[in-house]
């Protein structure tokens, strides 16, 4: 009886002095609640996922850049530029030669107004001999009764620069989602062509919209209306992005479905815009005022640069896709092999 007291004595002894030591050890935790336990899974949650995210995004990244180095971007856009500024001439002689139809609906003042628009704006791309001896005859006779031949040819050769410039999009859209060669050339033409046309439809409606501003909107409406214009910009930005959306989608042999467009469109909207803003801020802190020999050739320079900067802004958010499309299918499929 002693000896075994003595030794519940000694067990009690040594569990009392473990407990005092592991509660004065720092390093040992003592027992959490249910609560503290969920908490502290949830923050490690948050951390991977916080890691995880920053990783896909640094990937997307490094893919986008990597894409627009590879398939020559700013090349390319260069390329698109030129013949979108081909096509604007003989655009502009067609829808002249149209309009000399109907000039008898609208008051002379406005007609000659834009006779002198056409005038000037050839005069920059033009010599002033070509533009006396060759433009002004032709505009004056086309403007005085409407020319067939000026609105065919006008309108041919706008749709194959137009058209042409498209063709660029399409291509490099198509070689930057790795399937370049899966559409022929004619089927690639015809698209250009198609889209082009919605182009120019898209363009008639928007372009004068964010040339006016919401100014010509309100001597429009009606004074109760005006709250409408809080939607203006918003409805021209909802407009581009569906038309680039649309193009993204098209230009791709493989349908996908059409929202999975949307980052690049958004993408390239905000580019489009941000480019523009440092563009018109370089120009006039460069050009405004000056007086080199240069002088008349600013315009067309910077109609060129203005496409330039919108034509890397498609292509730099048709290389946002692709990262997407390349990037999220290696995670899916990460993901499927993990619950696997």
């Amino acid at each position: 009886m002693v000896a075994e007291r003595e030794s519940l004595d000694r067990r009690a002894g040594l569990s009392a002095g473990l407990s005092a030591d592991r509660s004065a050890d720092p390093r040992v935790e003592p027992s959490l609640t249910r609560g503290q336990l969920r908490g502290r899974a949830l923050a490690v949650g948050l951390q991977l996922r916080g890691s995880r995210a920053g990783s896909v995004l640094w990937r997307l990244v490094v893919s986008t850049v990597s894409s627009c180095l590879r398939y020559r971007v700013t090349g390319l856009a260069a390329e698109a530029a030129f013949f979108a500024v081909l096509s604007v001439p003989p655009l502009l002689f067609a829808l002249a030669g149209a309009i000399g139809y109907v000039t008898s609906q609208f008051d002379p003042g406005q007609v000659m107004q834009m006779r002198d628009g056409i005038l000037d704006l050839s005069g920059r791309f033009l010599t002033e001999r070509a533009v006396d001896k060759v433009i002004e005859p032709t505009l004056d006779d086309v403007l005085r009764g409407g020319r067939f031949d000026v609105i065919s040819v006008g309108f041919v050769l706008a749709l194959w620069s137009g058209s042409r410039a498209l063709n660029v999009f399409i291509d490099t859209i198509t070689i930057m989602h790795g399937l370049g060669g899966d559409r022929g050339i004619v089927k690639t033409r015809a698209l250009a062509f198609v889209l082009y046309v919605l182009a120019l439809v898209t363009g008639t409606a928007a372009l004068p919209l964010m040339l006016a501003g919401p100014r010509l909107v309100r001597d429009a409406l009606p004074d109760r209306f005006d709250v409408l214009l809080v939607f203006y910009w918003p409805v021209i930005a909802v407009v581009c992005i569906c038309f680039l959306a649309t193009l993204y989608h098209l230009s791709v042999p493989v349908r996908t479905r059409w929202r999975f467009n949307l980052p690049g469109a958004v993408f390239s909207l905000v580019a489009w815009i941000v480019g523009s803003y440092v563009l018109r801020w370089v120009l006039t802190e460069t050009a405004a005022g000056s007086r080199s020999v240069y002088g008349p050739l600013a315009a067309p320079i910077a109609v060129l640069l203005w496409l330039y900067v919108v034509a890397i802004a498609v292509l730099i958010g048709a290389a946002v896709n692709a990262a997407f499309d390349q990037v999220l299918a290696g995670e899916r499929a990460a993901s499927r092999a993990g619950r696997e």
